[in-house]
């Protein structure tokens, strides 16, 4: 209980912070997440654990990865070594959409460069609206096929294939099977 406890807290005072330093009131960002400006409060004063959605729309809404309201803030120091075991790694699980995301990056990188996992069932996708300009994807298909787009741009990977595409326009990721990736985003 007390790792929840301090996640809790450490996301409840990231969660202000990344609001504050947006200029953005509650109700401004409850208006661009659609996570209600009540659940945002609780959220922010420790009173409630939001739900992997309500994060998710979060992250989005602050333009951040998932682990950068997890981190310890810009005043952190990383151990020399910073091991997580598989079953500690963040995940956000896609119902809707048929995909698994595991975080892989450490929360300092978020903004830089993130590393996710990818992990989709039949049919699974992720569609994405333009990232920061001048930001780029580079994935890796490790087992199955995938369906790339970035713009009108696309094209079709097999296991072991590489693509490198501009994540500052409409993208997605589509599997007609099952499969699995490895995603680097590399922000300018």
């Amino acid at each position: 209980m007390a790792q929840t406890s301090e996640i809790t807290e450490r996301l409840a005072t990231r969660l202000k912070e990344e609001r504050a330093a947006r200029g953005l009131s509650l109700e401004a960002l409850a208006g661009l997440s659609g996570v209600s400006r009540s659940m945002l409060s609780q959220i922010e004063r420790g009173e409630s654990s939001p739900t992997v959605a309500s994060l998710w729309h979060l992250t989005r809404a602050l333009g951040l990865d998932f682990s950068g309201l997890l981190d310890a803030g810009p005043d952190a120091q990383s151990p020399i070594l910073q091991l997580m075991r598989s079953g500690a790694v963040p995940v956000m699980e896609q119902a809707e959409n048929g995909v698994t995301i595991r975080i892989l990056s450490p929360p300092e990188d978020v903004g830089a460069t993130e590393v996710y996992e990818l992990i989709f069932a039949q049919g699974g996708h992720l569609t994405s609206p333009p990232h920061k300009a001048g930001c780029t994807e580079i994935l890796t298909v490790l087992d199955g096929t995938l369906d790339v787009s970035s713009g009108d741009a696309q094209e079709a990977l097999s296991t072991g294939d590489t693509i490198r595409y501009r994540a500052d326009l409409p993208h997605r990721i589509a599997a007609p099977g099952a499969a699995k990736a490895l995603l680097v985003v590399k922000n300018p």
